[in-house]
């Protein structure tokens, strides 16, 4: 790819630095080695074909969003570390009593508000035991798909992926998004704006991913009083809250309110190592505890995602790929928004089925800000967008966390998957042409 002549239009720093992305996503895609040697590979290629020297890859991997998604992550281990997550399922047993659907209503609600604010991996592992739990408490058949096994689990992915939109603490393709418009002069998205444009929808979808795999896997059980009742005797043998969890949740709250009031002027990333420090320092968690349970190469890849991303728009890789890709479909589509409509809302969420969202967004991103029109919101449409994980058991870190059980099977993805996909498309493109443009 090297030695083939660059196209019409394209620098030769330009091509280097799709022949990166290329490679990038075929490795994604195929697992041929692990995602932090793929971040690490992104890195070295960027020096050795000539895109950028070392000290301004160095500086493009290093930013603030990179720091954010390091706290959260950080953050995410000590929440579990005190236990919360015990209290959380005790809390949503009591709110929903014993019927299933008020369950299955709980589970989606709790799920999606929840991992807008701590991350839908975190959430979908804290709720996957009490899901677990109810079932073998029910009677079911822990190795065996059932409806009530579907239905169950299914609440606590599709819940965690909805969810994820609702704040940039929620997923880290939300700060890529919110990094790009910053660092391209577009735009400076703060935390309240961001949940001004997306909670909405988030609240929309609570209603309507509860009523598709309500009917999609209605299960015979429409009572479950025995397992709730198990659930709570065992939830409330751990005793009363301690001083450390009191404390925990005080400082998270505290992080919080920094989110929104002190993020424009610190930055995000900050705030959430702030709050990592006095976890620390109030001895909380161990540094151990947190060095060992921390995923970093989740950090590696964002990093790199996000240089790449950076290099992409710097070198007009970007502008080429979307000028290209607007005079082709230009062809199909007469109307300019329907054709950036298209490849930011529909493109995203079929490519985020396959490559991870934040992949999605750290490729897509550079692309779609670069096709005309307003790109807050294109930008906007392409980082929820990628949310719409719903259909494969890659798709999203919930998806593949239920995987795990053994008691779901991947043709079950695309019984509610594709109900909630074209939904979520149709939703987000009300909200973006009716609701979007009245806060700009």
């Amino acid at each position: 790819m090297f030695y083939v002549p660059s196209p019409e239009g394209l620098g030769s720093e330009a091509h280097r630095t799709l022949i990166i992305v290329f490679v990038a996503i075929t490795l994604i895609i195929s697992e041929t080695i692990p995602l932090p040697a793929v971040a690490i590979l992104i890195l070295i290629m960027q020096v050795v074909l000539g895109v950028d020297d070392a000290d301004g890859v160095a500086a493009s991997f290093m930013s603030d969003a990179v720091f954010f998604i390091m706290g959260s992550l950080m953050l995410a281990v000590a929440i579990v570390n005190q236990g919360l997550d015990k209290r959380l399922a005790l809390g949503l047993i009591t709110l929903t009593g014993n019927k299933t659907w008020r369950i299955v209503v709980g589970l989606v609600s709790f799920s999606a508000i929840l991992s807008s604010f701590i991350g839908e991996h975190t959430v979908s592992a804290m709720m996957l035991p009490v899901a677990l739990t109810l079932l073998r408490n029910a009677g079911v058949d822990a190795d065996k798909s059932t409806k009530l096994s579907n239905i169950l689990l299914f609440s606590i992915a599709y819940g965690c992926s909805i969810g994820s939109i609702g704040t940039p603490s929620g997923g880290g393709r939300n700060v890529i998004m919110i990094g790009y418009l910053s660092d391209f002069g577009i735009a400076k998205i703060s935390y309240l704006d961001w949940i001004k444009f997306a909670y909405p929808m988030l609240i929309l979808e609570i209603p309507i991913v509860s009523l598709v795999l309500w009917y999609t896997f209605t299960p015979s059980q429409k009572i479950m009083d025995t397992a709730v009742r198990k659930l709570k005797v065992q939830v409330a043998r751990t005793g009363k809250m301690t001083a450390n969890q009191i404390l925990a949740i005080g400082i998270f709250l505290l992080i919080f309110i920094g989110w929104i009031f002190l993020s424009p002027f610190v930055g995000l990333g900050i705030v959430a190592l702030s709050g990592v420090f006095f976890y620390l320092t109030f001895r909380l968690i161990d540094w151990e505890e947190i060095n060992k349970n921390t995923n970093w190469g989740i950090v590696l890849l964002f990093g790199s995602a996000i240089s790449l991303g950076i290099q992409m728009k710097e070198t007009g890789a970007a502008f080429w790929v979307a000028e290209t890709i607007l005079s082709q479909l230009g062809k199909l589509f007469f109307d300019l928004d329907i054709v950036r409509w298209f490849i930011s809302v529909v493109l995203t969420s079929l490519v985020t089925n396959i490559l991870s969202s934040a992949a999605t967004v750290a490729v897509l991103g550079p692309i779609v800000l670069d096709m005309g029109g307003n790109p807050i919101i294109t930008g906007m449409m392409t980082s929820i967008a990628s949310s719409f994980s719903y259909l494969t058991i890659v798709a999203s870190p919930t998806c593949m966390i239920i995987h795990s059980t053994g008691i779901i099977r991947s043709s079950d993805y695309l019984k509610a998957g594709w109900k909630l996909f074209i939904t979520s498309i149709f939703l987000l493109f009300i909200i973006s042409f009716l609701y979007w443009p009245a806060l700009l």
